[in-house]
This record gives C-alpha cells, structure tokens and sequence, in this order.
C-alpha cells in the first residue's frame, strides 16, 4: 500500500463492489494494512453500504478510527435506479421480487424532511437485536419510522420500467425506502458518488490519506506546542467562537484532534495523541 499518510491514523477511500459487505471490504483493508506494517491495524468505516451497492465506502485506520463521528454524518449523494412496476420484500434487487405492472408515468422522489420506515432488512437495532436478524427469522415487526432528510432528488433518465436519480441526502436516509414512496417500485441499482466533501473519483485501495485533508469541513485552528499541550491535558483554551463550533486542531502540519467550543472555552473533543512528541514523531 502506498503511503500519503501514517499508517497509525490515515484513511482509504474504496470504491466498494456489489456483492459484498462493508465489513468485508474493511477487513480486506485491515489485512493488508496489517500485512505491510508486520502488526494488527485497527479500522473501521464512516458509514455503510448494502452488500448490492456499490461507491464510495470511508475506511479508517488506527487512530483515526476516532474520528468516525465527524464524517458518518456527513451529506451523501448516490446515483439509485429505481425498477418500476415491482416490489421488493427487502427494498432493492436481493429481495423477493414481485411483479405488479403499475408504472407511474412521471415518477419523481420527495425531498425535504421525510418520516419513512427503515426496510426490514437493515441494520439498525431493535430491541438490542439487528432487524435484518428479525427479518430473516421470518418475525412479525413493524419496521420502525425515522426522519430522513432529502435535499435533491434529480430525475436523469426515464426509459422503460427503469428511473435514475441523483439523490443529496444527510447521513442516515435509506435510498431503499425514498425510492418505495413511488410504491411500486424497488432500487434496483446503488452507487454512493459522494461522502462530504470526498468524491468517489478519487477512490484508490492503495493510497492512505492523512486525516488532516480529509476532515477538510471541519474549521482549522492552528496551535502553539503550549497550546496543544493544554489541551491534551484536558484544559481549556479562550476561543470567540460560536458555541458548538468543530475546530480541527493542528499542530505543525499535524492534526492533534477535534476540538468543540462551549461557553467561549474550546476543549479537545477527541485527541489522536497522547503528547505532542508523539504526534509529531510518526
């Protein structure tokens, strides 16, 4: 694997294929990663994809496994092809698949603040169990209903008992169910084009990314070795800003953490590094 950034904290953008897990896809991540540095390698993901979709998948490595909560939340915006004139038991093409022949003429996909249920076979906790468990158990449950929201849902093309749409949505909207508001219809095709900021253009499996770039969103403030060193401690710094405002603390070039302003004192949210001597030397 080629090296842009520390294989201790970086992150790989993967262009994910159908047919598999996003589970699979950072374990085959963690492998190599482990292979080349000669030890284990933590990782973890900014949010999954269904084992049928395919696109841009955010694997994090080592320390930046830490970061998780700055960008699995971010805006996402996929291209779904939507099959009409059918159902799907599970939403999309792995389902049982029943034809109905009811084809809207114009479909077009709802945006804004949405309530819709999750599709059965999803990955959200019930109860403390996967629903996908309670579904493929054949359990009678009502899929529980959450607020997603669409900011853009773009028909490009209509041919036949086929729709494309490029959908922008905030983290945690299910595609599946924005495309079974048009009823009689499944998504038959998934690609996640755009994670925030990051594009799936630039996916590649070998290149390790500094974390520093990456939460590039996040405003950057600049630190003082003494600075940095407060904050590591769990001390304050004075800051005007808004509070609530995400700070990326850097120090020579290197990020240190997130930090969060509250009542006009910024604290480290999440640190990478125990001393700034250890930031510095990876």
């Amino acid at each position: 694997m080629t090296k842009t950034g520390n294989i201790d904290c970086g992150v790989v953008l993967i262009d994910k294929p159908a047919g598999v897990t996003s589970h699979d896809v950072v374990f085959d991540v963690r492998r190599r990663l482990t292979t080349a540095a000669g030890r284990k390698v933590r990782t973890g993901h900014a949010g999954t994809l269904d084992p049928f979709a395919t696109g841009l998948l955010v694997v994090l490595v080592g320390r930046a496994t830490r970061l998780q909560q700055y960008l699995q939340h971010q805006p996402k915006t996929y291209r779904a092809v939507a099959r009409l004139g059918w159902i799907s038991s599970s939403g999309d093409r792995d389902g049982d698949l029943t034809a109905t022949g009811r084809v809207p003429a114009d479909p077009q996909l709802p945006t804004g603040e949405l309530e819709l249920a999750v599709p059965a076979l999803s990955a959200i906790r019930v109860d403390g169990e996967r629903l996908y468990a309670k579904a493929r158990r054949g359990d009678e449950f009502e899929p529980p209903v959450r607020t997603m929201t669409v900011y853009r849902a773009e028909r490009m093309e209509l041919e036949g008992d086929k729709a494309v749409f490029e959908i922008d949505c905030a983290g945690g909207t299910y595609i599946r169910s924005v495309v079974a508001t048009l009823k009689d219809a499944y998504c038959d095709q998934l690609v996640r084009t755009k994670v925030g900021e990051l594009d799936l253009k630039d996916a590649d499996p070998d290149r390790l990314l500094d974390p520093l770039d990456v939460l590039s969103h996040i405003d950057r403030r600049d630190l003082t070795v003494a600075e940095a060193t407060t904050l590591i401690h769990g001390r304050r710094l004075d800051s005007d800003r808004e509070d609530g405002t995400l700070e990326r603390l850097v120090v020579e070039e290197h990020l240190l953490g997130i930090g969060r302003v509250t009542a006009g004192q910024l604290k480290a949210e999440t640190n990478l590094a125990a001393s700034v001597e250890e930031l510095i030397a990876r």
